[in-house]
């Protein structure tokens, strides 16, 4: 059996889609279950399209998730160039293989005549299709004009021909030649389309397993017939689903959710994000709902990839994304919040804190807000805290004093001592412990929920507290 070769074909038209990973992700694991090679080519002929900084943010988002190319236009390869746009005497010497082997024709309609057609047949409810006038013109005739007037090359498509594409995930599906137009494979400027261009390519790169979303597959009896002309072998083809919004819509990059950089942004770990693609469309065959990449690697068949539209579920991705916060060692996720880690937050701090809130954060870009109160004076909610301590503003700052009082007193400064003080207080005030401790949390943190109250008071250190106790009593005085 030769060598398994997989590909991932993106366009260089933005911040990369999570859709491109999905993809990677399962060239990537096949190849590697194969010991075969992952390939990158960039697909950069439609040059209206392309955004500067493109093709590196791809590689970018590639090497994020581990899913190094074995070969690709920055690591080289035997098959090159790997960028399409360095490719364009290779596409236009197979197109005109084509025409010589009478499996394609040249095609001088102009965009009028052809606008013209088009609105013709919409008119009418048509589907819009070339009406194949230049495919009778005669060849040498047409062989001779082409030398000097501008045209394109259209593959022909056989009448009355039923085209077989096997799909490893849904069989064989039959596709109807009298549904399908002569596609345009080599336009006039000499850039080739990408039927052309994606059947000469994975040919030339020896390509095995061609997996691309589903949206391609009526495209794929062109690709086959394509391959026929040719007389070629063509790859396996795996059409796999699309990810979907919770309402089953496509997920497009109008969703912020659809750009990698979204996750990135969020502080999404590589690892969660994995298991969460991997997760839309296969199930770990031990039942496993946290898996790492060599698990995916271990286990992973297309044949047991369920086709029906996934959908890229937040709240599991969150779900997720916390398991692996706290699964992996406590030093990596400390290096990982590094890019989320406030200005006033010091890396000491940062390590004493993490204990407290590593079993509620689901994402790092959450490090700010559940931290901020530890560095951050709050402003008093005054009317939240009186509704809490069920006193009146003047027996609420007396309380408080007392709070205050105690904390000076309290030695040595542990959790310990803190709670065992901070209990006496609360009995002597004859106050319930909720109204008791939640009125300290509120005029402390600013927060009706944090971390354990006396660790929390802990890290913040005695004077601190005073500090931010001493403000609230004035705020009280005046409300």
């Amino acid at each position: 059996m030769a060598s398994v070769r997989t590909r991932l074909a993106p366009s260089p038209t933005g911040d990369p889609h999570i859709g491109t990973l999905f993809q990677a992700l399962f060239d990537y694991v096949y190849a590697k279950k194969h010991q075969g090679q992952f390939i990158v080519r960039i697909e950069d002929t439609d040059k209206t399209r392309q955004t500067k900084g493109a093709e590196t943010a791809i590689f970018k988002a590639l090497d994020w998730l581990g899913l190094t190319p074995d070969e690709s236009p920055q690591h080289g390869g035997q098959h090159g160039p790997y960028r399409q746009s360095q490719r364009l005497k290779i596409y236009q010497q197979h197109a005109q293989q084509l025409v010589d082997n009478h499996h394609a024709y040249y095609c001088f309609c102009s965009s009028a005549r052809l606008d013209k057609l088009r609105q013709s047949q919409q008119s009418t409810g048509q589907p819009p299709m070339y009406d194949q006038k230049c495919r009778s013109l005669d060849p040498q005739t047409a062989k001779q004009r082409a030398q000097k007037d501008s045209h394109v090359i259209r593959m022909k498509i056989p009448d009355k021909k039923t085209i077989i594409v096997p799909d490893v995930l849904r069989g064989k599906v039959s596709f109807d030649s009298q549904v399908l137009d002569d596609q345009v494979i080599l336009k006039s400027d000499g850039f080739p389309t990408y039927h052309l261009a994606v059947v000469v390519d994975d040919h030339l790169m020896k390509i095995t397993h061609m997996v691309r979303g589903e949206e391609w597959l009526s495209s794929a009896p062109k690709h086959i017939l394509l391959y026929q002309y040719f007389n070629w072998q063509p790859p396996k083809l795996i059409h796999t689903p699309l990810l979907r919004n919770s309402d089953r819509s496509k997920l497009s990059k109008r969703h912020g959710h659809a750009s990698v950089n979204w996750y990135l942004k969020q502080g999404y770990l590589k690892e969660a994000v994995i298991n969460f693609l991997a997760t839309r469309v296969w199930n770990h065959p031990q039942a496993k709902e946290v898996f790492n990449l060599q698990d995916l690697i271990k286990y992973f068949k297309f044949e047991a990839m369920h086709i029906q539209g996934p959908i890229a579920d937040i709240d599991k991705l969150n779900w997720l994304n916390g398991q692996w916060i706290r699964k992996l060692p406590d030093k990596t996720i400390l290096k990982r919040l590094t890019a989320f880690k406030p200005k006033d937050l010091s890396s000491a701090q940062l390590k004493l804190i993490w204990p407290l809130i590593k079993q509620r954060i689901e994402h790092l870009s959450q490090l700010k807000d559940l931290t901020e109160y530890f560095v951050k004076s709050p402003q008093p909610d005054t009317k939240l805290l009186l509704k809490e301590s069920n006193l009146t503003p003047q027996k609420t700052a007396d309380y408080l004093k007392q709070v205050s009082d105690v904390i000076k007193k309290t030695s040595p400064w542990s959790v310990k001592t803190l709670e065992a003080d901070l209990h006496q207080l609360q009995e002597k005030s004859g106050l319930k412990p909720r109204p008791a401790f939640m009125t300290i949390r509120l005029a402390v943190t600013g927060r009706p929920a944090t971390p354990p109250l006396f660790d929390t008071l802990q890290i913040i250190g005695k004077s601190e507290i005073i500090k931010r106790l001493t403000h609230v009593q004035t705020s009280l005085h005046q409300a």
